[in-house]
């Protein structure tokens, strides 16, 4: 620990710098003086000493803390247990790395400074409830998924140096037929380059095969957690049990920390961007920020009522008559999807009252 000069009286801003086995703290007054730093270890004992070093300086206004979904996580599950403001702080603005350099302890300062200036403001969320296991179980999920088209993939390019016997027999077969076909395989021995072809063809089928059981399991698992907590979306036209997923695991927990449907527009990357200046036209672009993720799950709900939803359908006519181009048209629709959705989002499933 590195006492810097006596604590000076009044309110003090945490900031943290996390990372997987340590975290570094730099502690500041209101006026921006750094008063000390401070390395703990990442277990109970580091975030118990954390607090009670904390406190010594004064009223803790907030923490600001780093990577609050990953190395951050048990630390901000700890402070706010405590009873603690916490703000999600990002990673420093590279310009500013470029200036002053990188360190552990000018992250941490950083950090704190940026709760105090009021650039961070995010409240991180809780990951405490049914949508963090949603999530977690979406991580299993999409990464069975990938892997399942990659041993795809590796089938068919097998299937290529295969005799011709079983790449006739595997023509024009759905992968479900393929990977059965060949997973029922019996290789004669292992003594030619064709014998080694069915064994490896065989290896693969089976793990294909493993793989959409489990994510067939999966499946149903997130379906069942995605109806528990919030069946008023499911509801809506066009909105799957995986674009609800990606949804909710986006919103979090604690969807009123999103402060508004503008806000949660613009995390989704589509609030709409001025393009031009001067004598600007007042036209505006797609956004390309926000989380991706969610933003691809809003564009295909779009998609399915630009098809299959008449009201959605005459929208699309009667904007395009206007002179809208498409592009515009489907920026418009996921802007009014993204307004539905926050509304929903933030509605108890069990009393129907919408979250303050």
């Amino acid at each position: 620990m590195e006492q810097i000069e006596p604590a000076r009286s009044g309110h003090v801003v945490i900031g943290v710098d996390t990372h997987k086995h340590i975290h570094v703290a730099a502690v500041m007054d209101s006026i921006g003086g750094v008063l000390a730093t401070l390395t703990i270890a990442t277990d109970a004992a580091g975030f118990k000493q954390l607090l009670e070093w904390a406190s010594s300086f004064g009223k803790i206004i907030a923490f600001g803390i780093e990577g609050t979904g990953s190395y951050g996580a048990g630390l901000t599950s700890f402070v706010r247990r405590n009873g603690h403001k916490v703000v999600e702080v990002s990673r420093p603005d590279r310009r500013l790395r470029r200036l002053n350099g990188k360190s552990d302890t000018l992250d941490a300062e950083n950090a704190a400074r940026a709760v105090l200036a009021g650039f961070a403001t995010a409240v991180p969320k809780t990951a405490d409830g049914v949508v963090e296991m949603i999530r977690q179980l979406k991580v299993a999920h999409d990464t069975a998924v990938k892997d399942r088209t990659g041993a795809m993939v590796t089938l068919k390019a097998l299937l290529v140096h295969s005799d011709e016997e079983l790449r006739r027999e595997t023509a024009r077969k759905t992968q479900k037929m393929i990977a059965r076909h060949c997973a029922a395989l019996r290789p004669r021995g292992l003594e030619t380059p064709e014998d080694a072809n069915r064994h490896a063809l065989r290896s693969i089928a089976r793990r294909w095969i493993a793989l959409n059981e489990e994510i067939k399991s999966l499946e149903a698992q997130i379906e069942q957690l995605v109806a528990q907590r919030a069946p008023h979306l499911l509801d809506e036209f066009g909105i799957g049990v995986d674009t609800a997923a990606e949804i909710l695991i986006v919103a979090g927990d604690n969807p009123e920390r999103i402060r508004s449907e503008a806000a949660f527009a613009k995390l989704a990357g589509i609030s709409p961007v001025p393009a031009g200046s001067g004598m600007s036209s007042g036209k505006h672009r797609i956004n390309h920020g926000g989380h991706r993720q969610l933003n691809a799950a809003i564009y295909r709900t779009v998609i399915v009522r630009m098809r299959f939803h008449e009201p959605t359908i005459a929208y699309v006519a009667r904007r395009t008559a206007e002179g809208k181009s498409k592009r515009d048209i489907i920026r418009c629709l996921k802007r009014y999807v993204i307004r539905e959705v926050y509304h929903l989002i933030k509605t108890n499933p069990r009393t129907g009252e919408i979250t303050a």
